[in-house]
């Protein structure tokens, strides 16, 4: 549920028992996506890291690939650690079912971390209510799916929106189609994996953060390295996804664009200590400059 502050500005938005406001710690989502590589068992691993690093919440995608998979590409051949075969067939391979989401919504609960899923297809909504998730991700590639949109709205809970590849119209559109009927998150994104370091265009966090004043604004980052992702946050990102995984070097088209455990461990404890760090803006003397005050200045003739 949104609370307003007074001007209109969201206050906080609720994920289950995590709050997500202006001035809450930052809301770090561990995406999963498709770096399982069909695997459940790499999948749970996964999810051990993330609790391990006191991450908020896990992603997945989930696709009807008769839908997303366009007719082009279906047939084509591909090279996999499965063999040749179909990319249509390697999508399959990829893809959990509702037998593995049964696993992981279980194994999830007994970890005590929340899970959540981007969903690409109106069956694929309809799929995960099954498991009765917090909220959703529309993608990118989903911005403009205007069906999508509204098909995700009416039911009640929160989303986060990327808003890579889309131009300023395009956001505004999906914006108007979502906002008022489900709490909203717009995460700032370039979709290009992993994400060139000229593309990444962070102060665009601030121009989102001016454009729409009652939303929280997020960064979903696809770039390497753990530094972009804490300018950002300074920058006032309340929401960071990153890609994770058990190694870059696995086969998978995301690998490249993840981090690593220690990378993952090293970031969410910096975000976290991140408001310490900015502080309040005032400036005082603190307790532990007054000693230092009394050895090293001598005189005071102001």
């Amino acid at each position: 549920m949104i609370h307003l502050s007074e001007g209109g500005k969201v206050k906080t938005i609720k994920i289950a028992d995590k709050i997500i406001s202006d001035t809450s710690p930052i809301f770090f989502i561990g995406e999963i996506g498709i770096n399982h590589n069909g695997s459940v068992e790499i999948a749970k691993k996964l999810i051990d890291m993330a609790c391990i690093c006191d991450v908020d919440a896990v992603k997945f995608q989930k696709r009807t690939l008769e839908l997303c998979v366009p007719d082009k590409m279906k047939n084509k051949i591909r090279e996999t650690p499965w063999g040749e075969m179909t990319y249509l067939e390697y999508r399959k391979k990829i893809e959990f079912g509702e037998k593995e989401y049964v696993e992981i919504d279980k194994y999830c609960k007994e970890k005590n971390m929340l899970w959540f899923a981007s969903v690409w297809d109106i069956p694929s909504v309809d799929f995960l209510e099954k498991f009765d998730i917090p909220c959703y991700k529309i993608p990118s590639a989903q911005l403009t799916n205007r069906e999508l949109l509204e098909k995700v709205r009416e039911l009640d809970k929160p989303v986060f929106l990327s808003t890579g590849m889309s131009t300023e119209e395009e956001i505004d559109k999906a914006v108007n189609i979502l906002k008022g009927h489900c709490d909203l998150v717009l995460l700032h994104c370039n979709s290009s994996y992993p994400a060139p370091d000229n593309e990444l265009n962070l102060r665009y966090i601030q121009v989102l953060k001016e454009r729409y004043p009652d939303l929280i604004i997020g960064y979903s980052g696809r770039e390497e390295g753990i530094a972009a992702s804490l300018v950002a946050a300074t920058l006032g990102a309340k929401v960071i996804e990153r890609h994770i995984t058990l190694d870059r070097a696995m086969w998978g088209t995301d690998q490249a664009a993840s981090i690593e455990f220690s990378g993952l461990r090293r970031l969410v404890r910096d975000l976290k200590k991140l408001p310490l760090w900015l502080g309040d803006g005032k400036k005082r003397i603190y307790e532990s400059e007054k000693k230092v005050m009394k050895k090293l200045r001598l005189k005071n003739t102001l």
